[in-house]
């Protein structure tokens, strides 16, 4: 049933997939009752899938009850058995931190993205190769959670590694990983521009993640053209806050070449 889920869901029809993941998690929760050595990492993995169906159609509580279900599941998994389960149980964590960001329950949602990126930095420091692009990414929600609640130093560091781990394997692979360095940059200038005392160094980063989606439009525009303009988007707003309006009508001159 879950499979069948991924498939309606890739499909757009949302209502089906919903349908599917939760029969799916009431056979899991069943099967896992009776032998959860067996059926309790399926049964953490369906939830997941559950809460993120449930979120995508406006039904954010259940989303978090159901992302809740399935880190505690996970937790239990990873009591008994780490070396197995903490690689599986860092990612649904951050789930659970993006359901409570999103639901503004702001210090549970830094606690869960904490754990996350603590779980990462234990496996990368150990597998790098494995676990430095899992880490960047949770240190990026980390950060998000951070700056939410003012804490934007923290944040900025958080985001700063993130960007630093990404630089590198970009550097050695860049088909893999320029994408990712291209968001990550793109959340590096958000963070500078918090208070608006750091424009410029928001428009450097900001400039970075244009040029590689630019990079990344010739190859495969289907996939990247609102990523660029997303980022031409945010570029001008910077380029307003530092009172560059040529700069500013550039870029909607080049928003609409494309």
């Amino acid at each position: 049933m879950d499979g069948l889920g991924l498939r309606l869901s890739d499909l757009g029809r949302r209502e089906e997939a919903l349908a599917a993941a939760t029969e799916a998690v009431g056979i899991y929760r069943r099967l896992a009752a009776a032998r959860p050595d067996a059926f309790e990492p399926s049964h953490a993995g369906s939830s997941k899938n559950l809460s993120i169906y449930l979120w995508g159609v406006g039904r954010r509580e259940e989303a978090l009850a159901a992302a809740t279900e399935a880190a505690d599941v996970s937790r239990r998994l990873v009591a008994a058995r780490p070396d197995a389960f903490e690689p599986g149980h860092a990612g649904l964590l951050i789930n659970l931190a993006n359901c409570l960001f999103g639901l503004g329950r702001r210090e549970e949602a830094l606690a869960a993205a904490t754990e996350a990126a603590d779980i990462y930095r234990r496996l990368a420091a150990a597998t790098p190769d494995a676990f430095e692009p899992d880490l960047a990414m949770a240190l990026q929600g980390f950060g998000n959670c951070l700056s939410d609640l003012g804490r934007r130093e923290e944040a900025l560091a958080a985001v700063t590694e993130a960007v630093g781990i990404y630089r590198r394997l970009a550097a050695a692979r860049p088909d893999a990983f320029e994408p990712g360095l291209a968001l990550l940059l793109s959340s590096f200038a958000a963070a500078r521009t918090v208070g608006g005392q750091e424009l410029d160094q928001a428009l450097a980063a900001i400039d970075e993640a244009v040029d590689i989606y630019q990079r990344l439009v010739s190859h495969r525009p289907h996939v990247f053209t609102k990523n660029l303009m997303t980022a031409y988007q945010f570029r001008a707003g910077i380029v307003k806050g530092l009172g560059h309006h040529h700069g500013a009508a550039e870029v909607k001159l080049r928003q609409g070449n494309l």
